[in-house]
């Protein structure tokens, strides 16, 4: 009950809904960009709305994440000229540079792979001894003639040219017969290499052949280097997806390797091949070998998983089916940091769909906290391939934090993760850093709807003692009580202030308010980052709760910050507006000092209105925010309601209510405007001034 209510039964309050939980919808990551994603929310007091996810994943919702995607298309192929004739002829091919692949969810546009060639297939023909043939560089070759290296000696009649130019063709000869027989040589051994293990299909490769060697990225395995008689992938060019799949269940680790390099290669350029080893029920199969003590196994094998499941759902859920998450989480007891970084790689892109949050929350959550999220925090620097480990892990903490009640009481409950995550927000120093905005945003998602979903233990500490027990008889000491109702809920407050905060409790302690604002006084943090601090301290300020009020107390008057804030509404991001002025709705809800709250926002915030509800920007959203802001002050402020009025406030509060568009937007944005503009007209003493702004026509009547 507000002070003016009560002093004068006039003044009834026309106060609009309260302040719940706002939707709150991720940018789609697609990918990426990969926009990746991955999403989380913010809420204003109204708990029977539905949160978001982000969609993947990281151009994510989404969140959605990211996994290989080629970004070169170009391939240089050397070719020397053909015998087009029974005989043998070589061709020499040189592959292009390595490309390198996009990980898990950056927010980018992705290139669209070049459509693949298809590579010729080379056989061994049979050559007549005595009668090899080869091909003439310069003018020669252009007419196609070719000369018989046999019969050269014999041409004794030959009468055209001098004896010095006929010396300079034979030497041309006897060149070209060097290099065409070294080409031969060549060929025929690779040749024979490939027909003794009976690999017949021709390769389809893409424009461009790269390297699955980096697995921990998730690219692809032919890099720019030849692949030559030791190397384990000698063979893959003939290779065909049902032999790559059957070699999976070989028990020769040579053959598994090359099994899963093709998978990989193959689903790195080819939605059709994810297809075909599903069908071909490759995926238990690589499963299986997530459990081999072959770490060159592990890494092809889980690489290919990568490749595998990215953007493919049926994929994804036959992955889990198949018992991929329990074997890929026992894999991150290995030190080999790209293996790690691909395993977190598969459990983000898997984290991606709503249907296996709940089971990878199950069956991963302990473990990925336990064995990477613990220890990197605990670490005093990170290098290249920790960060990605860690960006990788928070992107699937950020993708489950998002799905449901159930999931996000088990994350807060998790031995070490929010310590952790409270650990690495102080000590980064990089603002933008992805992992400490992945870090922000599960903290945002962990508060989201903090004190309903707060165990009744936590809920009675934080309250405070009911009603009935505080106006319970106590000792008297001749006619006084020993403590006041407020002396009490006062020491309560103390007590809690006073403990040091450990696990869940840094999401309602007020040590987290001050985190939050060093993340927001950077200039160099990004928006998302920004985004997701404001959402936490929007969060933990909302609803009547006693505590919202205490945190909302410790944001204006022990952390003063409200200039931070308001200088924040500078941005055009709306993305950055919704939380914000999310907040100060909930602030000017919970100010102890309405008048010197509006003497500081009234006016940026009327700024900020639009001119009618036509207006495109800010969204409804935004506008809703601000008349609830302006209506928590004009409620209890007459100061309020006279800067409104000052500031020009009232036409554009007219202009929103009378002129919209039929959108339930449209409608939630007049109907909280309306709200203003009454609770502005209890205020007699005020009317000569809107007088003077308005007539009776406007919808203002006086």
């Amino acid at each position: 009950m507000r002070l003016a209510e009560r002093k004068s039964s006039s003044l009834p309050r026309l106060d609009d809904s309260l302040v719940g939980p706002a939707d709150y919808s991720f940018p789609d990551t697609r990918v990426l960009g990969h926009s990746l994603g991955f999403s989380s929310r913010s809420m204003i007091h109204t708990p029977s709305r539905p949160i978001a996810v982000s969609t993947a994943p990281l151009p994510s919702s989404g969140f959605s994440s990211r996994s290989a995607v080629e970004t070169s298309s170009r391939a240089r192929l050397k070719q020397s000229s053909v015998v087009q004739s029974s005989f043998h002829s070589a061709q020499v091919h040189s592959r292009s540079k390595r490309s390198k692949s996009l990980c898990q969810a950056d927010q980018e546009l992705l290139p669209v792979p070049v459509p693949a060639p298809t590579e010729k297939a080379f056989y061994p023909l049979t050559l007549p001894p005595g009668t090899l043939r080869h091909s003439l560089s310069g003018t020669l070759a252009q007419d196609r003639g070719y000369w018989q290296e046999e019969e050269l000696p014999c041409q004794h009649t030959y009468k055209g040219p001098s004896h010095r130019t006929i010396s300079r063709i034979t030497n041309r000869q006897q060149q070209q017969q060097h290099y065409q027989q070294q080409g031969s040589a060549f060929w025929q051994q690779h040749v024979s290499r490939s027909s003794q293990a009976q690999y017949q299909a021709p390769l389809h490769r893409a424009a461009s052949l790269h390297s699955v060697r980096s697995v921990g990225k998730g690219v692809d395995v032919m890099d720019g280097a030849s692949i030559h008689s030791n190397d384990p992938l000698d063979g893959i060019q003939s290779l065909d997806m049902a032999t790559a799949v059957r070699y999976l269940s070989e028990s020769d680790a040579a053959l598994q390797i090359l099994g899963a390099a093709y998978i990989q290669h193959q689903c790195y350029h080819s939605n059709q091949a994810k297809k075909q080893v599903c069908d071909l029920h490759g995926i238990p199969a690589l499963v299986q070998l997530f459990s081999s003590d072959n770490r060159a196994v592990l890494r092809y094998a889980t690489g290919a998983t990568r490749n595998l499941i990215y953007e493919n759902s049926n994929n994804k859920a036959a992955l889990v089916d198949a018992g991929g998450v329990a074997r890929l989480v026992s894999i991150l007891s290995e030190a080999d940091e790209e293996l790690r970084k691909t395993v977190t790689g598969v459990l983000w892109n898997l984290s991606s769909r709503d249907n296996l949050k709940e089971k990878l929350s199950r069956e991963a959550l302990s473990e990925l906290t336990e064995k990477v999220l613990v220890p990197l925090c605990n670490s005093t620097a990170l290098n290249a391939s920790e960060r990605e480990i860690f960006y990788n892990t928070t992107g699937c903490l950020r993708n489950l934090s998002s799905v449901n009640e159930r999931t996000r009481q088990k994350m807060r409950d998790t031995q070490g993760l929010v310590d952790s995550l409270v650990s690495y927000i102080e000590q980064e120093e990089t603002p933008d850093d992805k992992g400490l905005e992945n870090s922000l945003c599960v903290m945002r998602n962990l508060s989201y709807q903090l004190y309903s979903e707060l165990p009744p233990s936590v809920r009675l500490r934080l309250e405070g003692p009911r009603r009935a027990t505080s106006i319970k008889d106590s000792e008297a000491i001749g006619c006084f009580t020993l403590y006041s109702k407020k002396d009490t809920e006062n020491l309560s407050i103390l007590s809690e202030v006073s403990r040091q905060p450990k696990g869940a409790d840094w999401l309602w302690h007020p040590k987290v308010v001050a985190l939050y604002k060093l993340v927001l006084q950077s200039s160099d943090s990004n928006s998302t980052g920004r985004e997701a601090a404001i959402g936490a301290l929007q969060n933990i300020t909302a609803g009547e709760t006693r505590w919202a009020s205490v945190l909302s107390g410790v944001v204006l008057e022990q952390e003063r910050m409200l200039p931070i804030l308001l200088d924040l509404l500078d941005t055009n991001s709306e993305m950055e507006l919704r939380p914000l002025t999310g907040l100060l709705r909930n602030l000017a809800r919970h100010s102890s000092n309405k008048d010197h709250m509006a003497t500081n926002v009234v006016k940026v915030l009327v700024s900020k209105l639009p001119s009618d509800g036509h207006q495109k920007t800010p969204s409804c959203e935004v506008v809703v925010n601000m008349c609830g802001a302006l209506n928590n002050l004009v409620s209890s402020s007459s100061l309020a309601a006279r800067d409104i009025s000052y500031f020009n406030g009232i036409p554009k509060l007219v202009g929103i209510k009378t002129s919209h568009d039929n959108s339930s937007g449209g409608y939630k944005a007049a109907r909280a405007a309306s709200t203003v503009l009454g609770n502005m007209f209890q205020y007699n003493k005020l009317h000569k001034d809107y007088k003077l702004l308005l007539s009776p026509p406007d919808g203002f009547v006086i």
